[in-house]
This record gives structure tokens, sequence and C-alpha cells, in this order.
């Protein structure tokens, strides 16, 4: 090694070797002005050891820089050699119990599902194979660089905070034992001493500006007249036209341009010519002129030689900070010491501050660099971890900003520190109420989203490329704002309420400029020109739904936060929609004697907009009210008075109306932008914060009106009130117009409109309307998901909507309703839906897409053959309502719901005169059993001192009033239930009545249980006995008509019997003996079992079911199924043979089932037992 270094060792000036570290120190211990004395030492040596020519040599610039430069630092700060100097402190200094290793781009790392608290806390693989955390469920990434190992973190983990490794060294913790008194006071004077200066130093020549001089401490007078044209990293140009450029601008060969181009790219510059000023300056032009056409051009700098090896070494000495301080915590303590220190300049004037805020004016490189010494001690440092979050908060604006215009990836960016700070929930709560840090976030956020119409709401319409860009860029704000609700606080003190009311008021401003923006308007006539923008309102809307999700679980948290947040949102709510009359007629409506004030609005002619996130966080803090009880505990603390049910539901229910209109292909000239925002609008991403919170804001309206009155307002918004409120429309509608695509689009708008209300009464599964919890919820989606088809894990989980966490709580839930059917040879492992979980599947579940509907339709009916069962899919029992939603049931029995039910019956009865569908009925047939079950229910449960006021079957069994005198729901369902064109339907209609029998039976029965008298009760008897009458008839002509049939039978049996007498006389014999057997020994023991002749043991029918291995298709074997076949393989065999010597001389003739006498050799068949259809085998 010697030898090599020889020639290199000669070039260069022998003073440098002839420094003596330990003479140098010395010579500092003596000075009285010891920054002097090492600036001077910095100004005579650095520009002799670094950038001495074109290219650099970094084994020789370290090696003599550690000589030269930093070996008499460290004699300095020891006080002796360093390498006994250093292992002293090492051994004085008690090891931390934090890991602290920042991770490198690519290496693996470890988060623990079961015990983290939030998903950014990770372990480095040394500390997770020593950890409890690699027998829990964990999640394994590959990091990005620049974060940290949490192990030793105690707010990081709920349980196993310490691997093996560092538990070792938390036998004595004491948190707030000062490091420092390890140290003497003598190295405390001189680390600082020697800190001081170079921390400045680095600070100063780091984020020095100017290309040509240098700061006047670091100047000398024998300064040589070589530059560098220097070279900067930009994420706007491609690899490609750097390395077009430089070939042009510095004549070099493509490989070189190469070298050059990945150099730039990794470290964020590279010098590409060395020479005199004149030689770099024509350089840069090139470069510039080549690089400026279509963007900004590349950043280029003719720089001093000395001014790039002073920050060459600069950097040098950063990592060399970071180094020693790893020797001790009492290093460590100094050197964040001096970085927090203000300087003279006062704010923002400590060392730390002016990198932080030089960060967006540093190259990549140094920024890497300065970013890990930071990690490396001030977040070590729990002391100071706090002092530099304060820091940090108080910049967070001008932070942003920086990284907002600047064009580095953000892992480059002194703001990706949030994470490590934002995620410590102590230091997050300590943010919020001291610096009020929820409010910063919230207001820098909206003020680089400048761009409103004139109602104050974003506009993202016509966005140019730089908007677009800095839109991405200001989208980690919101990440920021989740890293610090991410932990929730376990007790609230006054100020955290005040500040995080305040943030919540700032977040309710920012919901404000989102409700209602990107309105939309039905094109009619031609087709939309240009697709307006759409994707950045959702991304903005994709961001905030975990965001929206934590508010609201800070809220639950505590009752004071909940009902101020409650007043604050509706207040936001009816500033947003308070004059939603302006403008707009106002009308009456009236059906069966109901009348209502509304407005006229048509969701087809209006403007109208999917994005409302004011109403639906209001709807969230609503079903909160319910779910702790605050609703009836403080009642009078709440606006609920105040509440306007319409004004609630308007909005909600336009954009209800607009996906049905969609659906209905009323919009098809607005293009694919509004077929994706539905999309996304049900999407499992969007639906919990968007579709959900539309039901649940529906629901809450219903629960504070009357059933009819909402029923009215929801006709005219599905434009459909004109088909119910006027008798006989539809047989005049379509009579009068032929135009099918009008008939069709009404039948669509119907079907839609039955489906909204089973939703509003079916969905009650979300804690807080329903009396469920939260496992329900998560238990019922899985359960529908796999009423589709059976699924492996990865596909359920896509399926389901993801907490903040990352997590879907399936794990907790999946053995109660499936079984998990391990993978065969070909594919995955299946979860199935239990058997006895199939009775709470709702075909109208309200996550189905209508695929997904229509398959699990067709699968439950399968199944229910395959078990010989009725194929009737009705509702499934549901949880009671809790006491805030409980009025929402009694729309079922309201008198506009039974006349839409009604209406709709008799347009299936008289099927020619009408235009309606078979989706239409088979949603009131759902809806009537959905009745018929609650009020099952309310008998089940009724208590002596109630009264069942559900009294659907009742209200079903009367006719209709005048003057149309139409025949009652149930004998309009008898009537349907003999229809041959309703095949499909009849099992329904069978369990209909069937239920309709039971409910009755019980309230004959139950004398104890009062009913409410209803009005009519004589018209409903008389009416009753007329039913009753009709019924009795009926069936007295069916008996009739069996009893002829079975004669014709029976007829034909004795004629049989007569052709065959000696034949049925034996059979005759052996059954009376067999039945005789039977009855005598019910259940036969093994020993009186027979297998033939006349007393023989029946056997019951074994049935077997099977699955083809290439279709996974399930079968029962039977005659008349499809063919199943083995694949086999046939050979010769000798096992048993008796004449080993014989050779068999013509093989392709001979034939393998005869066997001669010899017994020479066999035939061997084996298989692997693997089931398939024959087809599929063919195929």
């Amino acid at each position: 090694m010697a030898s090599e270094l020889e020639p290199e060792v000669q070039a260069i000036d022998r003073s440098l070797l002839e420094c003596s570290a330990e003479e140098i120190a010395g010579k500092w211990l003596q000075a009285t002005d010891l920054t002097r004395e090492v600036y001077q030492h910095l100004a005579h040596y650095v520009p002799k050891i670094y950038c001495r020519g074109p290219n650099p040599f970094p084994q020789k610039e370290d090696m003599l820089a550690q000589h030269v430069l930093l070996g008499p630092m460290e004699w300095y700060l020891c006080g002796e050699d360093p390498a006994f100097g250093f292992p002293k402190l090492e051994q004085a200094n008690k090891p931390s119990h934090l890991c602290g290793r920042v991770f490198k781009v690519g290496e693996p790392t470890y988060s623990c599902r079961d015990c983290a608290v939030d998903p950014t806390c990770v372990l480095c693989m040394e500390c997770f194979l020593g950890s409890i955390h690699r027998d829990h469920r964990y999640r394994m990434t590959t990091s990005g660089g620049g974060g940290f190992c949490d192990c030793g973190d105690t707010e990081a983990w709920k349980e196993g905070p310490y691997c093996q490794k560092h538990e070792l060294n938390t036998s004595e913790i004491e948190e707030e034992e000062d490091p420092l008194v390890h140290l003497s006071e003598d190295v405390i004077a001189r680390t600082y001493n020697i800190f001081a200066i170079m921390f400045r130093y680095a600070v100063e020549i780091l984020t020095w500006e100017k290309e040509s001089e240098l700061p006047a401490d670091l100047e000398i007078i024998e300064k040589r007249d070589t530059y560098y044209c220097m070279l900067f990293n930009d994420e706007v140009h491609t690899y490609e036209q750097v390395i077009y450029t430089l070939q042009k601008a510095v004549n070099c060969t493509q490989k070189e341009a190469i070298g050059f181009a990945t150099t730039v790219d990794r470290d964020g510059r590279r010098s590409v010519r060395y020479g005199d000023f004149q030689y770099c300056e024509q350089a840069k032009s090139v470069i510039v002129r080549n690089t400026s056409r279509q963007t900004k051009p590349l950043k280029v700098q003719v720089m001093h030689s000395s001014i790039v090896a002073h920050q060459n070494f600069g950097l040098k000495l950063l990592s060399w900070l970071g180094s020693i301080i790893g020797y001790s915590d009492g290093l460590r303590r100094i050197l964040c010491q001096v970085g927090l220190q203000e300087g003279p300049d006062g704010e923002n004037s400590s060392l730390v501050d002016r990198l932080m805020l030089n960060d967006s004016k540093l190259w990549k490189g140094a920024r890497s660099v300065y970013h890990q010494l930071f990690m490396s001690s001030l977040l070590m440092d729990l002391k100071y971890k706090k002092l530099f979050a304060v820091r940090f908060a108080k910049n967070y604006e001008r932070l942003q900003s920086d990284y907002v215009t600047d064009d580095h990836d953000r892992e480059f960016s002194i703001a990706d520190l949030s994470v490590q700070i934002f995620t410590v929930p102590s230091l997050a709560r300590m943010l919020i109420t001291e610096e009020n840090l929820m409010t910063i976030i919230i207001k820098t956020f909206m003020d680089h989203l400048r761009h409103r119409d004139a109602q104050g709401r974003f506009q993202f319409e016509r966005y140019t490329a730089l908007q677009a860009f800095k839109f991405r860029r200001v989208q980690s704000l919101i990440l920021d704002l989740k890293y610090v609700l991410i932990s929730k606080p376990t007790e609230w003190s006054d100020d955290l309420r005040e500040k995080f009311l305040e943030g919540f008021d700032a977040f309710l401003e920012l919901l404000k400029c989102m409700q209602g923006m990107d309105p939309i308007t039905r094109q009619v006539g031609q087709h939309i020109e240009m697709e307006p923008e759409w994707e950045a309102a959702f991304t903005l809307q994709m961001k905030l739904t975990h965001v929206i999700s934590m508010m609201q679980d800070w809220c639950a948290l505590d009752e004071k936060v909940l009902i101020e947040a409650y007043k604050k949102c509706l207040a936001v709510l009816m500033q947003c929609h308070g004059g939603f009359t302006d403008g707009e007629q106002p009308i009456t409506l009236s059906i069966c004697g109901h009348s209502v004030e509304t407005i006229r609005y048509c969701v087809s002619q209006e403007k109208v907009s999917i994005h409302l996130p004011v109403s639906r966080l209001l709807a969230g803090l609503h079903v909160l009210l319910s779910k702790s009880e605050v609703a009836y505990k403080f009642p009078e603390l709440l606006p609920l008075s105040e509440l306007s049910p319409p004004m609630l539901i308007e909005h909600p229910l336009r954009c209800l109306v607009l996906c049905a209109q969609v659906h209905a292909g009323m919009w098809r000239r607005n293009g694919f932008s509004l077929v994706n925002q539905i999309y996304y609008y049900h999407n499992v991403k969007c639906r919990r914060e968007m579709f959900d919170k539309d039901i649940i804001m529906l629901q809450t309206g219903v629960s504070m009106m009357d059933p009819n009155h909402f029923l009215m307002i929801m006709l005219s918004r599905f434009e459909l009130y004109q088909i119910f409120s006027t008798p006989d429309y539809g047989k005049r509608f379509s009579s009068e117009i032929t135009h099918k695509d009008v008939v069709q689009q009404n039948n669509t708008l119907i079907e839609e409109m039955l489906y909204l209300i089973i939703m509003l009464v079916g969905e009650r599964f979300s804690p807080g309307v329903g009396q469920v919890n939260a496992t329900d919820e998560i238990k019922r989606e899985i359960i529908h998901q796999l009423s589709i088809k059976p699924m492996a894990h990865s596909e359920l989980v896509k399926s389901l909507p993801e907490d903040e966490n990352k997590e879907t709580g399936m794990e907790s839930v999946i053995e109660a309703v499936a079984h998990f059917k391990k993978p065969g040879l070909t594919g995955r492992g299946m979860y199935e839906l239990k058997p006895e979980c199939a009775k709470e599947f709702n075909l109208y579940f309200y996550h189905f897409s209508r695929a997904e509907q229509s398959k699990a339709e067709e699968a439950q009916r399968k199944l229910k053959r395959q078990n010989r069962e009725d194929t009737a899919l009705p509702p499934p029992v549901l949880p009671p309502f809790c006491p805030l939603f409980a009025s929402l049931v009694n729309i079922l029995q309201s008198d506009v719901m039974l006349c839409i039910m009604r209406t709709v019956l008799q347009w299936a009865v008289e099927h020619n005169g009408y235009a309606w569908s078979e989706s239409m009925l088979q949603r009131v047939l759902h809806l009537i059993g959905m009745a018929l079950q609650e009020e099952k229910q309310h008998l089940d449960n009724v208590t002596e001192e109630h009264v069942v006021t559900f009294t659907f079957t009742q209200k079903i069994s009367k006719p209709g009033e005048a003057p149309n005198n139409s025949p009652s729901i149930l004998a309009m369902l008898e009537t349907l239930q003999s229809a041959p064109y309703l095949d499909v339907h009849k099992d329904m209609i069978r369990w209909i009545i069937k239920t309709f029998n039971a409910i009755k039976k019980i309230r004959e029965s139950s004398s104890t249980s009062p009913v409410a008298e209803t009005e009519g009760t004589i018209m409903e008897e008389s009416s009753r006995d007329k039913d009753k009458a009709e019924r009795k008839r009926k069936a007295e002509i069916a008996r009739l008509r069996r009893e002829k049939i079975m004669a014709q039978m029976s007829e034909m049996q004795r004629h049989f019997i007569d052709e065959n007498k000696e034949l049925f006389q034996q059979t005759l014999e052996l059954d009376a003996s067999t039945s005789a057997v039977l009855n005598n020994s019910p259940m036969v023991s093994d020993t009186a079992l027979t297998a033939l002749g006349p007393a023989q043991t029946q056997v019951p029918e074994q049935r077997q079911f099977v699955t083809c291995i290439l279709c996974q298709e399930e079968q029962e074997v039977k005659v008349e199924s499809k063919a199943m076949v083995l694949a086999a393989f046939v050979q010769r065999s000798t096992v048993l043979s008796k004449n080993r010597s014989k050779f068999i001389q013509d093989p392709e003739k001979y034939d393998p089932l005869f066997m001669h006498p010899d017994l020479s050799c066999g035939t061997h068949t084996g298989s692997c037992g693997h089931i398939m259809h024959a087809h599929c085998w063919q195929s």
C-alpha cells in the first residue's frame, strides 16, 4: 500500500506531512483567541488539501484532512492522544437506551402491527430480531433513507419498547440525569470551544452565497486564480438532456458525461470544468443556453476553487461531528447546546435555524449530511428534541413555503423531519397547546391554495403546470396534520381543548372552501367539448379522508369538545347553505292527505356538487352524539331544536339523486369525468367520508321529521312526484309517450329511489346509528364480500376500508364468519363464508356495486338450490336503532310509503298497462319484508307497559281508499303469487305471506301486549273478512284440483300393478320386512347391520361434493351432473409376477385388460386423486 501511495505523496506539499496534530493542538491550547488561530489554520491548509485539480481524489483528501485538520481538533478535545482519549470517553459514558440507527436507502425496516403506536414507528433488523415483536403480526418495508430506528422510545410502542440489546441499558435509567456529569470540566470547556468554532465555520461556509470571494476570516493573500464550473441537480431535466448538454458544453465523451450526470444526481452537484474564470464561464453559458428552451435552465455556478474546497471540508466536518458525538452522550449534549444557542441577531440566529432556513438553497449532498447530523444529535437527546421541535414549529410556515417552491423530492427537504417530531405523542400535544400547531399547518396549507371561485371555494379548473406541481407538493402538509392527530389524547387539559377547537375552526374553514366545489350541470343536446378537471378535488378529498376520521375520533374522546365541535360545524353548514332557497321557487307537495312545503329544484337542470365535506362531518359528529349518549345526557347544551331537517338532507339527497340519474343514463353527455367521480364516491378509498356519511345525514334528517314529508321531498328531487301523486299517471304516461329512453330512465329512477329507502332503513351497522359495535360493522362487510364468492386474503383486504394505521380490523373477526380453505395444487388459499352466516346476507347491501349485487344474488340462490331450500332472499333480522334514530322505522309504515308500494304492486298486477320492471317489484317486496321483520321484532321485544305502534300488517290488509278502491297490498301479493310471469319472485311472496301469518298469530295469541287502536278498525275487519273469504275460495279450488290429479295417478298405479303382479308381490314383501326392521330398531348397532337379503339395513344416501382443480367449481356427484375425471398413469407392473423372464413381443398390440395365465406382468394404474371436469381436462 505504501509503495502505491509513494508517487501521490511526493506530489503533495511536504509541509502537509510535516504537520504535527499534537503540536498544533498544543498551540491552540495556549492561544488567547482560539477562533482566530483555528480559522487561520483552516484558511492556510484547506485549499492545499481540497480541490487541487479537475478531478477529486477523495481517499487522498480524507487522509490529509484527518492528519492536518481533524487530528489537531481531536487532540485538542481529548487533551491527549485521541487513540486513548476517545475509548476513555466511551467507557465513562452510560450507553443510550435509544438505538437511533439512521437507515440507508433500501435497508429493511420492521413495524409491529400489534404494538406500534402508528405505522411510522419502525425497527432496524438487529433490534427487530432481538425484540418480542418478531412473534407478533408485523409489516416489513424497505426504507427510502433518512429515518431512524425507534427501539428504546417508550412513546413509540404500546409494549416491548426495548430489544434485548438496549434493554440492558435501561436498568438504571434516570430520565433527568445530565450526561455532562460523566465528563470532566476541562473536557467540557474544550469541547464547547472546538464545537462552537467548527459548527459555526461549517454553517457559515455551506450557506455562503458569493461565488468568487471567501468570508474575511478565511481569505488568504496568495490566492490561486482557479475556478470550477459547478453543475447542480434539479428534478426537472432528464438524464438524457443533461448528458447531451454536457457533451456540447465541455467537449467530453458520452461515458464521461454519464459519469458527471450520475454524480450530480447522487450528490446534488459536480464540477464539470476546471480552469480560469473565462474558460469556466464559457461552459456555463452553453449549458444555460441549451437547457432554457422549454423549462428553467440547469443551475450552474462558476465558483472559486478555494470556496469549493472549504465547502467540501465543511461537509467532512459535519460528518466528523456526527461520529465524535457517538463516543459520549455528554459530547452530544454540548453539540445540541451549541447548535440551538441563539446568536447575536436574536430570533432564528442559532446555527440550527440558519441551516434549516437555508435548506432549499443547499445542494442534495449538503442537505443529507446535516439532516443526518440533526438526527444523531438533536433527535437522540430527549431534552433538546423538545427544544428543536419548538424551533421547527415556529419556522414551520417558512420551511413549507421553501419546500413548495423548491423542486427536490421531500426526502431531501428538512420539512421531511416532521415525521420524526409530530408522531411523538408528547411533542405533538405540546406543540398543539404551546405553538398552536394544528392551526399553523391548516392555515399554511390554505395559503398555498389561493385559486378560488366567486363563492370562495377551491377552484382547480384551469390549473397551469406550475400550479399543479405546487398542489402536489402542498399535499404533504395534510400528511403532517395526520401525524399530529394519529395518536389520540387520553387526558384533556383546558389548553388542549382550547387549541384543538381553534384548530377545528381552521379545519372547518378548509372544508368550507371544499363544500360545493367543482359544481356540474347536466349537458343536454350535445356532448361536453372538454372534460373538466376533477382529479385535483378528489385527490384532496382522498388525502383528507383519514384526517376527517381522526378529527371525529378526537372529538369522541371528550364530551365538552364534541358538543362545541358539533355547534361549530352546524354554524358553518348554515353559513354555507343558510340561503339554500335563494332564487329557488317555493312549492307545496301533497300525497295521501299529507302536505309539505319545499323548493322547486331539479338535479337534472341546476348545478350540483359531489363535494359536501361540512355536511358529512356534521353527520359523523351527530352519530358520535348518539354513540356517546351525549345527546341524552346534555340535551340542553345541544342546538338540536335549531336543526332544520330539510336543510340537512337537501344537499346529500341531491348528490344521491345525481348518482341515480347517472346510473339511469341521463348524464351521458357529461363524459367520463362524471363517471369517474361517481366511481370514487362509492369506492372503498373514499366512501367512508362520502357516500356512507350522506346516507347517515339522510337518516339523521328522516329521524327528525315526518317520514311522509321526507318521502314527498325525495319523490320531488328524484323527479317522480307526478308519477306517484297522480292516479293512473303511469298508465297515461306509458300510452302517451312511446319514447323508450324516458320510460327506461323513469323505471331506473324508481328502482334507485326504492333502493335508497332500503338503505336508509337497513343500514344501521355504524356504531351510533344502530346498537352495534365496530366489530359488527367489519363482520358484516366481510360476510357480504364472501357472499359474492370465496376470496383470498389479499383480495378481501383490498375490498375493506383501511384506517389511518393501514389496518382493516379483518384479522380479529375473520374466524367468526369464515373458514379458510387451504390452497390446492393450483393457486391460493381462500376464505369461504360459514353457512350459518348466510342468514345475515342482505341483497341490497349498500357497498355492493351493481355487478357485485348481481353475482351475490346468483351465488346465494345457487347455494339455496344446492341445499334444496326455498330460493327467496328475505331481508335479514337487523339490530335495533339507537334512540336518536329510532323513529326511522316509521318510514316503512307511512302513508306515502304504502302508496308507493301499492302503486308498484298495482302496475305489476295489471302488467300490460304500465311501464314497470321486475327490479322495481323486487325492491318493493324487500321493503315489505323489512317492515314485517321490524314488526315481528317489535312484538317479540314488547313489554307489558309498552304499546306496539308499528302496525304494518294491519295497514297492508286495508284496501285502498276511494275513489280508486284498489285492493289491499296483501290481496295484490296473493294475486301476484299465481302470476306466471313472476316465477322468480314467487318464493319471496310466499315467504312474505308466511311471515304475515306468523305475525298475525303472535298478535292474536298475545292478549298481554295491547296493540295501538287505529282509525277505521271496523272497516279493516270487514276488508279482512272479504280477504279471508277470497283466500278460502281459492284454497278450495286448489284442493279439488289436487284431489283430481291424485285420483288419476292412483288409477295409473293400479293399472301398472295389475300387469306386473308377480314382481310387485316380491317388492311388497321386501318393503314390509324392511320397514318392520327399521321401525323396531331405529338406532342400529354395528353388530346388527345386515348387508344383503330381505333384512338388509337401509344406509342413508351419502351426498358427495367435489371441487374441480382446474376451474375451482364445486359440484355434487350425481348421474345427471357433468362428468368428472381423474388423471391417471397406466404402466406395466411386475410386482406380483410369477414369470419375470417373459418378454412382451409387441407392446403396442398387447391388451392391458387381459392377463395371461402365467402372470408374467400386470397393469398398474396410479392417480394423484385430483378430480376435474371432463370438459376442463379436454380444454
